[in-house]
């Protein structure tokens, strides 16, 4: 008996990256990003294509199986370009530059695979695209025929290119709006505008912004369910905000973009009525819809919102906790080389393993007694009301309910057995930030401890592996693999994890929280603000030189960094009496100004940040014992209220910062209310400290 040799492996053979692991057995010669390839490309005066993914990335397979798998294809990009491999969520400071410039040469939207061909001397993009397909389809040519003729056009056009490259170059330095150089000019008007915007956007059949494919846009959600409580106790509540946040929570919760099985929420829906989703699971999205449900169930007391919200927390701890307890990234969309193969079903899978009772409920429910809706096959989607069945069939409320919670189980256990998409477990910093901070909301919202101890087993596992000692100190890193930690933190992982922090210590006090929360905020203040025009770039002064150095202020997938760091700053700023954070955050605002004026509705994040700027959130420090301290917070949780932020603190508490050590604990249990700059006098009862504070 014989056996295959084992494949040869490329240059991407020693990463940590899941995504450059799959292209390692590709037959092309593929670099990682870094000195090797760089050199190499200008020591031979080649074009360097850069293809930019992740490893859940549908299409980015795609293009691997069709042209990176493919001898002849490899054979020509090896004779006619240095060829690089990045991980977008290991480098996002390289993909944000190549996405700027897909955008700007193409005058078209970017997205992954991004496909980028460079210069060999300083990385300069003179054309690319996204997915391209083997032969000349969909509009497009052929990936060989490309390859030739941008081989072709960088030998005979380089004066061409090089004209090209200069009005790229102008462009990325015009990028930055100009400043306003006055507070003054900081108004609420953006608010209203966004608002006003969004009710345009809003579908008021199915929920959400837009039609198809429809996004989450939990930065959204979070805005309107805040501009609705400003409201709420005036003379006209702004219900309509109300609406679009509770209508979109209820359509996604009851649609097939959310697992109805595991919990947990998939990336986007491709249609509007949030029914058959792109199937990958990203640690991003269901850290920010996680703590917008639990807001929405303690603002409205919907029991659909906090099942919501607890199912997602449960799928997370189960499906993507490391046994560190970190959190992994991602679920691919594809198992055994289809999307959506392990999420959907047929009849007759689902008749096998239910009784008769179960199946009557389930089928019914979930859309089983309808047409196929995902080639051939039936994904889950809550078709008809709990209330509707049991009237149907004669049965109680509570009678459904059961049934169709042992279905559930059954059927995830039957689900549970299938072959697994991939899991993408690399732990990135900035996404732990956001469950983080999901958890933290959740917990305190819901009053579920079991959240809290994790988003705290979370933060020691970043402290105890990214955060490490360099040549200028302790120094916070990206992204751990493998017992390897790597990549110097972006803006992102320094913004979220303060924010993750500053939530955490909401739930629970830890002052070794604060102090790195301290830490963070010193850091960003330090090696990554921009001092001449306010703001922060995306990578530190002391990061590998690239391109372009980005400040981006607009909401993405993920919330912007700038407006995440500008709210983190100013509550931190506002906790500790310290002017510098709180200048920072509105630096941050009069940097943006311009673009909140122009597009409000794109910086949801930085609206928020603005909100509490012009009205600065009540700071309620609860001090005494720790029993009763817990007791005062519980309480005061029980009620949605985003202009109040309470941290209790026990009178044990010790190494406190000068501005809390002042709040002395007294004989009994007391509050301070510090709003702006000045703080009340001890409040000796919650019922005065709830009135004496805003919701």
């Amino acid at each position: 008996m014989t056996t295959s040799p084992p494949p040869q492996q490329n240059r991407l053979r020693q990463e940590t990256s899941p995504y450059l692991a799959q292209h390692a057995t590709n037959p092309v010669d593929w670099y990682p990003w870094g000195p090797e390839a760089l050199e190499r490309a200008q020591r031979e005066n080649r074009p360097i294509l850069l293809s930019i993914g992740y490893s859940a990335c549908h299409w980015c397979h795609v293009m691997a199986h069709e042209s990176f798998q493919d001898p002849a294809t490899a054979a020509l990009m090896n004779e006619l370009f240095v060829n690089v491999k990045v991980d977008r969520e290991e480098r996002p400071d390289i993909d944000r530059i190549y996405q700027m410039a897909h955008q700007m040469l193409t005058q078209r939207g970017g997205g992954w695979p991004l496909t980028m061909f460079l210069t060999p001397g300083g990385q300069q993009p003179f054309f690319g695209g996204t997915y391209f397909p083997p032969e000349p389809k969909f509009g497009m040519p052929g990936f060989p025929d490309i390859l030739k003729r941008v081989a072709e056009y960088f030998r005979r056009h380089p004066a061409e290119i090089a004209k090209q490259n200069a009005a790229l170059a102008q462009a990325f330095a015009e990028m930055q709006p100009t400043p306003v150089d006055s507070a003054d000019r900081l108004q609420a008007g953006p608010l209203q505008l966004a608002r006003g915007a969004m009710a345009r956007d809003f579908d008021r059949a199915s929920g959400g912004f837009g039609g198809a494919p429809k996004f989450p846009h939990p930065t959204y959600l979070t805005f309107l369910l805040k501009e609705w409580r400003a409201t709420a106790g005036s003379d006209e509540p702004d219900l309509q905000s109300l609406f679009m946040a509770t209508l979109t929570l209820t359509r996604m919760a009851e649609g097939g973009v959310y697992d109805q099985l595991g919990g947990g929420f998939c990336r986007y829906s491709v249609d509007t009525e949030w029914t058959i989703p792109h199937f990958e699971k990203m640690l991003y999205d269901n850290g920010q819809l996680l703590g917008a449900y639990a807001q929405a169930a303690v603002a409205t007391g919907d029991p659909l919102f906090r099942s919501i919200a607890l199912e997602t927390a449960e799928w997370v701890l189960r499906d993507l906790r490391s046994p560190e307890g970190a959190f992994w990234s991602t679920l691919d969309a594809d198992s055994e080389g289809h999307e959506g193969r392990f999420y959907v079903w047929t009849p007759d899978e689902v008749r096998r393993a239910l009784s008769p009772e179960c199946l009557a409920v389930f089928a019914s429910r979930f859309g089983l007694d309808l047409d196929a809706n995902f080639e051939d096959h039936w994904h889950l989607r809550a078709s008809r009301s709990v209330d509707a069945l049991a009237a149907e069939q004669g049965l109680t409320v509570d009678a459904v309910n059961a049934h169709l919670q042992a279905a559930r189980t059954t059927l995830l256990a039957v689900r549970n057995a299938r072959v697994w998409p991939q899991r993408d477990e690399k732990i990135l910093t900035s996404w732990n930030g956001l469950m983080i901070s999901g958890l933290a909301i959740a917990a305190r919202t819901l009053a579920r401890e079991d959240l809290e101890k994790a988003a705290t087993r979370a933060v020691d596992f970043i402290r105890d592996r990214l955060w490490q000692s360099t040549d200028s100190g302790k120094r916070l890193f990206a992204v751990h693999m493998d017992g390897r930690t790597r990549f110097p933190a972006y803006l992102d992982d320094h913004a979220f994890l303060l924010a993750g922090l500053m939530d955490l210590l909401e739930s629970r006090w830890r002052t070794a929280d604060l102090a790195f929360a301290v830490d963070l905020a010193e850091i960003l203040l330090t090696h990554f603000e921009d001092r001449k025009a306010g703001g922060f770039y995306f990578t530190a002064d002391d990061h590998e030189a690239l391109l372009h150095r980005t400040k981006a202020f607009q909401d993405d997938a993920v919330p912007s960094g700038n407006g995440v760091a500008a709210l983190a700053l100013g509550r931190l700023g506002a906790l500790l009496g310290e002017p510098r954070y709180l200048d920072a955050a509105e630096r941050v605002l009069k940097a943006a100004w311009p673009l909140l004026e122009r597009y409000p509705q794109a910086h949801a994040t930085l609206l928020m940040a603005l909100d509490e700027y012009l009205q600065p959130v009540d700071m309620v420090i609860i001090r005494g014992e720790a029993d009763e301290v817990a007791q005062w917070q519980s309480e005061a949780n029980r009620l949605y209220s985003p202009r109040r932020l309470v941290f209790g603190i026990p009178k044990t508490a010790a190494d406190l910062p000068a501005a809390l050590a002042a709040k002395q604990p007294a004989d009994s249990t007391v509050a301070y209310i510090c709003r702006g700059t000045s703080c009340s006098e001890p409040v000796k009862s919650l019922s005065a400290v709830i009135s004496l504070t805003r919701g």
